[in-house]
């Protein structure tokens, strides 16, 4: 690869020093840095895990993503700042992998009702949550149009499995290989003990709608699509999240699987 977008979190890297440093080295090195609009560049992002999902989300492209870690446990984020110019030889001469990474995509419908917003994608997560007081949430899930159970819970987290090791593990959900094509449904604190993570298929359709709480009620609630493009959700409003088909690529250098990164991860202190 010799075209490269470089995409700076800047409170991470205040004074662009790993910036320049990686600008630096790719150009003494005969490579290109591209502009943003250069679809099929690697790009190389600079931050940490949300970073990187803003990065996707502003800077659709076909080329590879690949994370240079500024931030903590960096799941996304392939680089470690003590390995950078060996890494950037190795993404100069092609020897990294891509992973194909499923997303999301959902739509709000209020009223029962699709609205005219266009339908939005999320590679971590769809996430619905309480946005007033500190209220029980009810929410009625359905799956592929059959009532699968009533959640009652601070929220709920629609994920991938690339999205299982943020929000979702924190909130006791299970964690998924990135290369396969499953949807977890994982509530934020249930409040029943018998309400736990259920994984889905791929194929699987999701539609959350929002009923009357428990003492009838209305509900009022804030969804997000991977911590951002939220909305407003009320009663007799529903949720409907099922795999996009369109994906990202991820560039990987190292040969460690899933589960050995996983195990180097929650070492960590």
């Amino acid at each position: 690869m010799k075209k490269f977008v470089i995409y700076t979190n800047p409170h991470k890297d205040v004074d662009e020093l790993v910036t320049n440093r990686v600008k630096d080295y790719l150009t003494s090195r005969g490579a290109s840095i591209c502009d943003s609009d250069q679809t099929d560049a690697m790009t190389l992002v600079l931050g940490g895990d949300g970073t990187m999902l803003q990065a996707i989300r502003e800077l659709p492209s076909n080329g590879p993503y690949i994370g240079i870690n500024l931030g903590n446990l960096g799941f996304l984020t392939e680089i470690e700042t003590d390995n950078i110019e060996a890494s950037l030889d190795r993404l100069l001469t092609d020897d990294y992998v891509t992973e194909k990474r499923m997303l999301l995509e959902g739509k709000v419908a209020k009223g029962g009702a699709e609205s005219d917003e266009k339908t939005i994608w999320a590679l971590n997560d769809v996430v619905l949550t309480r946005c007033g007081s500190l209220r029980i949430l009810s929410f009625e899930i359905y799956v592929n149009g059959r009532l699968l159970h009533e959640y009652l819970a601070d929220g709920i987290i629609v994920s991938t499995p690339t999205g299982s090791t943020g929000y979702n593990l924190s909130a006791g959900g299970p964690l998924a290989s990135p290369a396969s094509e499953v949807i977890m449904l994982t509530p934020i604190c249930p409040h029943s003990l018998n309400q736990r993570s259920i994984i889905l298929s791929g194929d699987d359709v999701v539609e959350i709608k929002i009923p009357m709480s428990k003492d009838n009620h209305p509900q009022e609630m804030e969804v997000s699509f991977d911590g951002n493009n939220s909305q407003l959700v009320r009663t007799g409003d529903s949720i409907v999240v099922g795999r996009s088909c369109r994906y990202i690529n991820i560039a990987r250098l190292g040969k460690d699987s899933f589960l050995d990164v996983l195990n180097r991860k929650m070492s960590e202190k």
